[in-house]
């Protein structure tokens, strides 16, 4: 069947056969034409078995009804730079992204979104590099003061004692000022910057924030105010930290990564 088509490729349109009328002349009914069709070319692709992979680890992968795996987007990029309005510390990590050892490095970062009713809504997230878990998210209106302090004190009830971690940020106005350095040190945390507008040297954030907006896009436009979207991105950050398996940890949830290696 297949081979009467394309030799009537050189004919004119107006003399070819159509699909229909060559099942009629054979009386080949079109479903057990096209499932024969179908044995015959997955029987000749060499990828069958790892595209059925790649299907049901997309189907696990999925958020809310988003196929998400190899997809990008371009999102709209928040920056909190204002110049120097206060102190810029040294860049400890020179985009050395090594971490083993949960606790040990952690990044932070502001980014926004757009609602469905065209407001803004600001995320503060403070990451494990080590494990890739959220230690602390706050999402407000504004990004402010109060957006920062509530990450910190968030971070504060998660952070096991005994522990002294680098704290990596951009230059972004907060952290350049007192109240965030005065609140780090009192955490026992050593303060890191990035370069002038050199993104990658906050390399895991970046990949957070570009992760949670691919993955999350449809269901943002429907949260129509800030209370809607700060339950949605709550429940994001809990799936992330627990379901969302990765291979750079393993194949473990961030959570289970961290148990595992903490145990180890």
């Amino acid at each position: 069947m297949d081979q009467i088509r394309v030799d009537q490729q050189n004919l004119p349109k107006k003399e070819r056969y159509g699909i229909g009328e060559l099942l009629k002349t054979i009386d080949l009914k079109r479903p057990t034409y096209y499932d024969e069709r179908k044995r015959i070319i997955n029987k000749n692709d060499k990828y069958a078995d790892v595209k059925v992979v790649i299907k049901e680890i997309a189907e696990k992968g999925k958020w809310r009804g988003s196929y998400t795996y190899g997809y990008r987007r371009k999102n709209n990029h928040y920056s909190s730079y204002k110049g120097t309005v206060g102190k810029v510390a040294d860049n400890l990590l020179n985009q050395t992204f090594d971490a083993t050892s949960p606790f040990t490095v952690l990044h932070t970062d502001v980014s926004q979104v757009r609602l469905g009713d065209s407001t803004w809504a600001y995320m503060s997230v403070i990451l494990d590099q080590a494990t890739k878990e959220v230690l602390a998210a706050s999402v407000s209106q504004s990004s402010n003061k109060l957006l920062i302090m509530d990450t910190l004190s968030q971070l504060e009830d998660n952070l096991p004692n005994n522990f002294n971690p680098i704290i990596h940020s951009d230059q972004g106005w907060h952290y350049q000022l007192d109240y965030y350095r005065e609140k780090i040190d009192s955490l026992g945390l050593i303060q890191s910057m990035s370069r002038k507008g050199n993104c990658l040297d906050n390399a895991p954030m970046e990949s957070f924030f570009h992760l949670f907006k691919v993955e999350s896009q449809p269901e943002i436009k429907k949260c129509k105010n800030i209370s809607q979207f700060t339950q949605f991105f709550n429940k994001y950050v809990n799936w992330y930290n627990n379901d969302r398996i990765s291979n750079k940890t393993k194949n473990m949830s961030p959570v289970d990564y961290r148990t595992h290696v903490l145990a180890a």
